[in-house]
């Protein structure tokens, strides 16, 4: 039996207030839902009848359309489904309407192979999968790919019908950078889906660029008073003829970007090019050249990343760097993995050498955020190019980066109960470069003077009020040295003592130790971390090269301070 649209609004809107079972529905409310349904659908006042809605449940009752709905009265005026999960789209489709699906299916398939039908594919096997497995009982023949989990595409149909409508909508959205959720009003043109996630393209304001807003991002759309902005400008087709997914800077012009793919994944590229305007320029006996002339954006690198050692970028180089460093990148990310039996084996090592080296803590990148935001520090408030004192009280902005995973682990590894007691950063460079003396590091930074017994040799420079505390603090204490370059005997890398921290030195047990004693000369990479104990002798040399040596130098204590004294940049972790 054929339906029109509104007898399909009209079943739907009764079908979804009887699912409603914490309202009582009388014939009346029926009548009043069904008729804002219609309104909002039509955008224009229906005169629904009483006799319309009652045949409407006398359709749902039936089996003509194969509801069978069990629709009850109850207390002779409300009405409500006996079997509280019943639900029309639920019902099964009938024998008739999968003979009119079959006859549907015949035709599409008909259009197969026409340009204008080119995206009809893919919906006519869906059909005809569907129609089949309707009637013959049988699991689906065809595996369709779909992501239950993704987020927002509750909001498909109601942005599809503002787009229809052309009407502005208000907003909530949080990207995926940002740390709050933002409120605005938002002029919609199209919807685009790129490897099975959704982006609505528009504009915020009239002067303002398009932009486009991962459907997964989305908190809330309502419909704005706002009057809508038309933008006759925004062709979609000739908006994305020159990119790959949906990152387009409307100012870029595209470039020519030649990739070499190696033979075992050359077939996969060919058969599924990369963009319309791929074609192969040249071809060996391993592998196959291709070009492209398209925008370069995040998406292009992400195809390429996705094929692994099997592309090459050949052109252009800036292109080609960048693809580079996000290899390097990966491969660090793999490399800074700590496992638990290293973290043991360096906390036994200080604790019966005074010492410890521990490479690849930190990944290139992380060292490239931290070097950067010292750089910008330094430069804008006049800090001393050499080293600066409390950093961690400058810019606590570092301590997202400082405090990962690693640094945690291993500082809890060495003690569980250990706390920031001082942070110094060092720079020894060319333009500042200087030696180091064997000596030990006994002083600790403090917020004010208190006379406390045991605590020496009280100092003051520029505010930093320091102190000899007693010996069993010093022997607490450890620092964690963060290289921020890679350290050589050539550009000052510390030389330390094994073994002697175990108390404090007079000077001329400084200077019988070191003459009779091998010094071990602590060589690492950037991202690494030296552990040293306060006690231990340690010193420098000055640079002999052009490079710079930059340190971050963290100390840790687990030993709360007497008397009122307090670490002047003490911090929990």
């Amino acid at each position: 039996m054929a339906v029109n649209k509104n007898a399909l609004i009209r079943y739907k809107t009764i079908d979804k207030c009887l699912q409603n079972h914490f309202r009582q529905w009388t014939l009346n409310d029926l009548i009043e839902a069904v008729s804002d349904a219609l309104y909002e659908y039509e955008g224009k006042d229906v005169d629904v009848s009483k006799r319309t809605v009652q045949l409407d449940l006398q359709m749902m009752r039936s089996d003509k359309l194969g509801y069978n709905a069990p629709i009850e009265v109850y207390d002779r005026k409300y009405y409500r489904y006996a079997d509280e999960d019943y639900s029309i789209t639920n019902s099964p489709i009938s024998n008739q309407d999968l003979s009119k699906l079959s006859e549907a299916v015949s035709f599409l398939k008909q259009f197969q192979g026409f340009s204008h039908f080119s995206e009809l594919g893919s919906m006519v096997q869906k059909l005809e999968d569907h129609v089949y497995t309707q009637k013959t009982h049988e699991k689906s023949l065809i595996d369709f790919e779909t992501n239950d989990n993704l987020k927002g595409l509750a909001f498909l149909d109601q942005l599809y019908q503002f787009i229809l409508k052309k009407q502005a909508i208000e907003m909530t959205y949080q990207s995926f950078k940002a740390r709050h959720e933002s409120t605005f009003v938002f002029y919609p043109y199209l919807l685009k889906e790129f490897r099975n996630r959704w982006f609505v393209i528009g504009k915020r304001k009239s002067n303002e660029g398009i932009m486009n807003l991962a459907l997964d991002r989305i908190i809330a759309v309502k419909k704005s008073d706002k009057t809508f902005v038309v933008d006759n400008d925004f062709d979609s087709e000739a908006y994305y003829k020159n990119a790959i997914g949906v990152s387009v800077s409307p100012s870029l012009k595209p470039e020519t970007v030649v990739l070499y793919v190696h033979h075992k994944q050359a077939p996969y590229i060919l058969t599924k090019p990369f963009h319309h305007t791929q074609k192969e320029i040249a071809r060996d006996n391993y592998g196959v050249t291709i070009a492209l002339e398209v925008q370069l954006n995040f998406e292009l690198e992400k195809e390429i990343l996705g094929l692994g050692e099997g592309i090459k970028v050949v052109a252009p180089e800036r292109l080609k760097r960048s693809i580079k460093e996000r290899l390097y990148d990966a491969v660090d990310v793999y490399e800074t993995e700590i496992n638990d039996k290293n973290l043991r084996t360096i906390s036994k090592r200080l604790e019966y050498k005074g010492f410890g080296i521990l490479n690849h803590v930190y990944t290139k990148r992380d060292i490239r955020k931290l070097k950067a935001k010292l750089e910008a520090y330094i430069k804008h408030h006049n800090e001393q190019a050499f080293g600066m004192r409390e950093v961690l009280l400058k810019m606590p902005e570092l301590k997202d980066i400082l405090f990962n995973k690693n640094f945690k682990k291993l500082i809890k590894t060495i003690n569980k109960e250990a706390f920031l007691t001082k942070a110094i950063y060092f720079d020894k460079s060319p333009q500042d470069n200087w030696y180091v003396s064997w000596h030990q590091d006994v002083p600790i930074n403090v917020l004010e003077k208190i006379e406390t017994k045991g605590f020496t040799s009280w100092t003051n420079k520029k505010g930093v009020i320091g102190v000899r505390p007693p010996e069993d603090i010093s022997k607490n204490t450890f620092a964690l040295r963060i290289h921020l370059d890679d350290t050589t005997v050539k550009n000052g890398a510390l030389k330390v003592i094994p073994g002697s921290h175990q108390k404090r030195l007079t000077d001329e047990e400084i200077k019988l130790i070191t003459t009779n004693s091998i010094p071990f000369v602590s060589e690492l990479g950037a991202g690494g971390v030296q552990l040293l104990k306060p006690l231990l002798l340690h010193a420098s040399s000055a640079s002999k090269v052009q490079r710079r040596r930059r340190v971050l130098h963290l100390e840790f204590s687990s030993i709360e301070l007497p008397n009122g004294l307090q670490y002047a940049e003490r911090e929990d972790l």
